[in-house]
């Protein structure tokens, strides 16, 4: 059972395995009710359909908060090869779909050598980026469209677990504001083909790693 006491004088930085389909800020107030704290944040936003480690800091350990944003993240996850959708994830259902029969596993592990190292991104439109005070994905669900801007990002390592098509396995190692739904879209595009991404755990953040977080069940409620 996790500690639920917190002196928030000194703060706590908690991590917490993020279960599927709670957005982070679900988690936060979760934990804000369980733990009694005034100050609560997480660093990094984690989409409901992803799942894994998510930092929570409360107390003065939220001024860490952005320095621990600036970490590069590691995530294991699945690509789905042979469609699009909008979202370039499972929320949103296939707009498009192509013919995987001649696409080969060497050509799968080309395409990814081209996607590693330093390199101009755009986010997805169903994402929590600002477009004028609004979430891109407030607008996306509208059914309207906007520009996005493109930003600097990098794929420090990009590894392919398994193939299986239409399904292939993955482990990236990314810097700060990279979207692994983006890079899907990308895998896609470059074999000519269409690719979404089905599958997402975020297995570390700088020094922070999953398997010592612990489960929102951990947490006990104090009455």
């Amino acid at each position: 059972m996790a500690e639920n006491f917190i002196d928030e004088s000194v703060g706590q930085v908690l991590l917490i395995n993020k279960p599927l389909t709670w957005t982070s800020t679900d988690v936060v107030r979760k934990l804000k009710g369980i733990l009694k704290v005034k100050k609560i944040g997480h660093a990094g936003t984690l989409d409901p359909l992803a799942t894994g480690l998510l930092i929570i800091c409360t107390g003065k350990k939220t001024k860490t908060i952005p320095f621990i944003q600036e970490e590069e993240k590691e995530y294991t996850g699945t690509f789905y090869l042979g469609a699009t959708t909008p979202s370039f994830d499972k929320e949103t259902e296939h707009d498009s779909t192509f013919d995987i029969s001649c696409i080969t596993p060497e050509q799968i592990i080309n395409i990814v050598e081209k996607l590693k190292g330093p390199q101009m991104q755009t986010p997805p439109m169903f994402s929590a980026v600002k477009v004028n005070g609004k979430r891109a994905y407030t607008i996306a669900r509208k059914g309207e469209t906007v520009e996005l801007k493109s930003k600097q990002i990098e794929i420090k390592e990009f590894e392919i677990v398994r193939i299986e098509l239409p399904e292939i396995d993955f482990r990236i190692v990314c810097t700060k504001g990279t979207y692994i739904r983006s890079i899907a879209r990308d895998l896609g595009l470059l074999l000519n083909n269409g690719a979404y991404l089905i599958k997402l755990c975020r297995t570390r953040i700088g020094q922070y790693v999953l398997t010592e977080s612990s489960e929102i069940e951990d947490f006990k409620v104090v009455k």
